[in-house]
């Protein structure tokens, strides 16, 4: 009972647990991986806009898993994201469109248009 109190409060433990893991999978990479998984994971924050924390985890642990691989075979991080680091990060992103915060005002806004165009029929 205490314990599922406490995730509403504070969210998933389990998915604070798979985030930690997550975080020492990073650590563990070599440089430049490293650095560029941290910086992909510092985008993926500012630009994911993912409400779910099971979408989210899912694409943190495939991100770990392509550096990893990455890696390990050598590839050039340039290989990985290309010229534009930002619009891989974002594809990246997009194959996770899990529930978004946006969904909720994109509701909202065609619920107020069709609404306003209810009244202009009147």
């Amino acid at each position: 009972m205490a314990a599922k109190w406490y995730e509403i409060v504070t969210g998933s433990l389990e998915q604070k647990k798979q985030y930690r893991q997550y975080k020492a999978r990073i650590e563990a990479l070599p440089e430049p991986y490293r650095a560029a998984a941290k910086a992909l994971d510092r985008y993926f924050m500012y630009s994911g806009g993912m409400t779910d924390g099971d979408t989210m985890m899912q694409m943190l642990g495939d991100s770990a898993d392509l550096w990893e691989r990455a890696a390990a075979d050598g590839t050039p991080v340039r290989d990985i994201v290309g010229d534009e680091p930002s619009t891989f990060a974002e594809e990246f992103t997009a194959a996770y469109a899990g529930k978004q915060w946006i969904d909720k005002e994109r509701a909202r806004l065609n619920k107020a248009i069709d609404e306003a165009e209810k009244g202009e029929e009147k």
